[in-house]
């Protein structure tokens, strides 16, 4: 799999804008006499997309990712923020918008299974939102189900089979043609590939490749695999308990990421030489509770580099020294962070903490 030629650009008119985006949930103690405490799954999110290229969103299970993604795509309430899709806004969108918003922008999920109807044939799931947005006929229906599943590499005849006749990357090339059969702009890709063996995922992201190629889609793509999301896509958002820390092109983000969270997360990636000292980098213990989060940075219980600062203030996503002007981190270090060389310039460590 090649790495796309598209760059997301800063000058580039975005086709997804969210801005300042929060998602909250109210929660209660299983008794149901305690008073709720505040969940903040998604705190303060933003960024941009430009048309035709792929932001991937990574981070530890539990931070967001997909809370953010299906707020975005109005399958989740959102609490405050903005989310525009080519101009238009999203969350206040008016009734009779939505079918346009929604044909515009769609997800494929991440378990191949679960998200197909195991009553339906697979013509009927792959043409359902054809036949729900009324946009075509039952006979046109037919044939436009031969041509997605022909686009995704299976044949015209297992339209009149069933989900459970198919393997997993089968599966999830049903899914990416339902997802592609209303003309989409914008496919959301929930880990479309964590619940499928090697050599399939790999045949999944090629396919993904051909069709952003072909189609000019524009791709959020939801990862763990670190090695994976390097090569598929264009510009990379780290997130960590409900917030954006940094946010930069994708082989600036390897080659010298700027926050402690991302370093670590870089270094927890298993290398295949038992003998190879552990990277220092990597950090130790449980993330808090995003119902119980410190006050100040959400970090810094883990980080080695924490200073008082980071425990009375959250950072805000900013451009640290000398960087380019599309690179941006949340961290109280930025301005001590070298760009060049990716590691603090002053020895502002707080004594008796290790550094990296």
């Amino acid at each position: 799999m090649s790495k796309p030629d598209c760059v997301n650009h800063p000058s580039a008119e975005p086709l997804l804008s969210v801005a300042d985006l929060a998602v909250r949930f109210s929660v209660r103690d299983g008794n149901g006499f305690s008073k709720p405490r505040i969940l903040r799954a998604v705190d303060g999110v933003s960024f941009d997309i430009a048309a035709g290229t792929t932001l991937a969103l990574v981070g530890e299970s539990g931070c967001g990712k997909s809370t953010l993604a299906r707020a975005i795509l109005g399958l989740m309430p959102v609490t405050s923020g903005v989310v525009r899709f080519a101009g238009r806004e999203v969350v206040s969108a008016a009734r009779r918008d939505n079918p346009t918003l929604r044909r515009e922008m769609q997800i494929v999920f991440q378990d191949p299974v679960g998200s197909l109807n195991p009553r339906m044939r697979v013509g009927e799931i792959v043409t359902e939102p054809i036949a729900a947005q009324r946009l075509a006929g039952r006979a046109e229906r037919r044939g436009r189900a031969a041509e997605l599943l022909n686009l995704v590499g299976l044949r015209p005849s297992d339209a009149n089979r069933y989900p459970h006749e198919f393997s997993g990357g089968q599966r999830q090339r049903i899914g990416i043609a339902r997802a592609l059969a209303s003309s989409p702009r914008l496919l959301v890709l929930d880990e479309p590939i964590s619940a499928l063996d090697v050599s399939i995922q790999a045949q999944i992201l090629n396919l993904l490749e051909g069709l952003r190629a072909e189609r000019g889609l524009t791709y959020l793509f939801i990862a763990h695999n670190l090695a994976v999301v390097r090569r598929f896509s264009d510009r990379v958002a780290v997130m960590h308990l409900g917030k954006i820390v940094e946010d930069a092109e994708t082989e600036a983000l390897f080659v010298r990421p700027l926050h402690p969270y991302t370093s670590a997360l870089l270094a927890a990636v298993p290398w295949p030489d038992p003998a190879a000292p552990r990277n220092p980098a990597a950090v130790s213990g449980d993330p808090p509770s995003p119902l119980d989060l410190p006050k100040g940075c959400s970090f810094h219980t883990r980080c080695p580099h924490v200073i008082e600062e980071c425990r009375k203030d959250s950072p805000v996503l900013r451009g640290p020294r000398e960087a380019p002007a599309d690179r941006l981190v949340a961290c109280h270090l930025a301005e001590e962070i070298s760009p060049s060389t990716g590691i603090f310039q002053k020895k502002v460590l707080e004594p008796g903490v290790p550094t990296a």
